[in-house]
């Protein structure tokens, strides 16, 4: 049997599943979304998740049609009318329908769909002996023109940048920002581990405020670890005795080289390995329960 997908306030079957050609989110990538996972039956930071998704939608003066409670209980429905215990959950609003023209205000109601599945954007063993990542030549979107803070449908930015990393052989893609810092990666955040400090790129430098990288700073400090965002420049990841990746979908994988160039010992190290066990540990044992 196929999935069920929530669309407009009803389950329907995914075949069934259809929005408009003059949906906005189609034309124009004009909409929002969040990717949300859930472990052993439980929602994984559905609220910190939501309250991101709510505030990309005022940014771009979108109005979901559901209130925070409201599609609190139907992202938990979705996941429970598909008798999942881990998903991946992905919850997208659009503008909705339009006409053929810019203006947003000729949509009048956005379109809401939940779709509850699957990912694997990486096979297991790569998880075992890490990532090879390449620099692509497309810049990160600078704040003034599409604020990479947005988790909007507009991710052609990180489209281009995951091509450029295909054809360089690589599993993911580094992206710089227009001052030439590390921002992060096409589809991921990026820490370092170097002398019992964490380091990842702030926001301003264009990275996305992670849900699982915020996650992993508190897991750091917990562990003793000095925990610092700041600029950085390709030469803090070639030189650094670790690095990883982290994303809801990817969780947290090791990064081995960049570039061609060796990090650390070419596999993956203690500190991110010790990271992952307790990151893996806290889904298993917290979020919002979606069978009682």
């Amino acid at each position: 049997m196929g999935l069920l997908i929530y669309l407009n306030g009803k389950l329907v079957k995914e075949e069934d599943a259809k929005v408009s050609i003059f949906d906005h989110g189609l034309l124009y990538g004009d909409g929002v979304f969040e990717g949300i996972r859930s472990y052993n039956g439980r929602i994984w930071k559905m609220d910190e998740h939501l309250v991101r998704l709510y505030n990309s939608a005022k940014a771009i003066m979108l109005e979901v049609p559901l209130n925070f409670y409201d599609l609190k209980n139907a992202i938990i429905q979705t996941v429970r009318a598909n008798k999942l215990t881990d998903s991946y959950i992905r919850v997208v609003v659009t503008r909705g329908v339009g006409d053929l023209g810019l203006d947003p205000r000729k949509c009048k109601v956005a379109t809401l769909f939940i779709i509850a599945s699957s990912i694997q954007l990486y096979p297991e063993s790569l998880y075992e002996k890490g990532l090879e990542v390449v620099t692509v030549g497309t810049r990160r979107n600078p704040p003034e023109c599409i604020n990479p803070a947005v988790k909007s449908l507009n991710y052609l930015n990180n489209v281009l940048g995951k091509i450029e990393a295909n054809n360089g052989g690589a599993a993911e893609g580094l992206m710089l920002n227009s001052q030439g810092y590390v921002s992060e990666c096409t589809g991921d955040n990026i820490f370092t581990v170097n002398k019992n400090v964490l380091l990842t790129p702030p926001v301003s430098a264009g990275a996305l405020e992670g849900i699982t990288r915020n996650t992993v700073m508190e897991i750091a400090a917990n562990m003793g670890l000095v925990v610092k965002e700041m600029d950085m420049t390709r030469h803090d990841i070639f030189t650094a005795e670790e690095c990883f990746l982290t994303g809801t979908a990817a969780e947290i994988i090791s990064v081995i080289a960049l570039d061609k160039r060796i990090i650390g010992t070419g596999k993956p190290g203690a500190v991110t390995k010790r990271i992952r066990k307790e990151f893996m540990a806290l889904t298993q044992a917290e979020g919002t329960s979606v069978y009682e």
